[in-house]
């Protein structure tokens, strides 16, 4: 492994960067997106409107304070607005939820970089390769394969050490948009559904 790594050249110390870069991001996304987003909204919602009908506004309150889940501070900024109409608690849960989801999307950023930065890289490594194994033959004079055998590898090495890098990343940045996507859904869907209810229940006015 470490020979590989010495005949891919100096560009191998950028694909390492990167590869570092998007390993700490992943296991960072991951680790956030499995405590912010294991509570599924509509499950939280359904529970918000019976803790609600049985100990009011202030009891929904406490159920999101005590909820450490970016839905439950969602619907909590809008629980806290009740007395000044629809209007405003609309208001209130989007610019929540415009904070919570923020958190949610950070890093992700850094691993759509790095799956594209990665093959970039790589291809770069290609170019200087070949760049070598032609002054090879420039100073040979001739096309030997020991002249050229180490630019070549140079290229081949760096082309696989950054489509190997950016192929995983790839997985992971996609399945971390998905989850982000589903999960912002289901908070809005969760946010309407309790606007409804307080409108239904006459808790704030339209």
């Amino acid at each position: 492994m470490i020979e590989l790594f010495v005949k891919g050249g100096d560009m191998m110390w950028g694909l390492l960067a990167i590869a570092i870069l998007a390993l700490v991001f992943i296991i960072e996304r991951a680790i956030t997106l499995i405590i912010k987003a294991r509570l599924n909204p509509m499950t939280f919602v359904n529970d918000l409107k019976a803790t609600i009908d049985a100990d009011g506004i202030d009891g929904g309150l406490k159920l999101c304070n005590e909820t450490p889940q970016p839905v439950a501070k969602i619907l909590a900024a809008g629980l806290e607005k009740v007395s000044l109409g629809k209007e405003v608690v609309e208001e209130n849960i989007a610019a929540k939820a415009s904070v919570e989801l923020s958190f949610l999307d950070r890093g992700m950023i850094w691993i759509a970089m790095s799956s594209s930065l990665a093959p970039i890289l790589g291809f770069l490594g290609t170019v200087t390769g070949m760049i070598r194994a032609f002054e090879g033959i420039a100073k040979a004079g001739e096309v030997e394969p020991t002249v050229v055998a180490g630019g070549i590898s140079e290229a081949l090495i760096t082309t696989a050490t950054g489509l190997l890098i950016a192929a995983p990343v790839v997985f992971f940045h996609t399945l971390y948009s998905a989850i982000i996507d589903r999960y912002s859904r289901d908070m809005e869907q969760a946010s309407s559904l309790l606007v409804d209810y307080l409108l239904e229940k006459g808790l704030i006015k339209g």
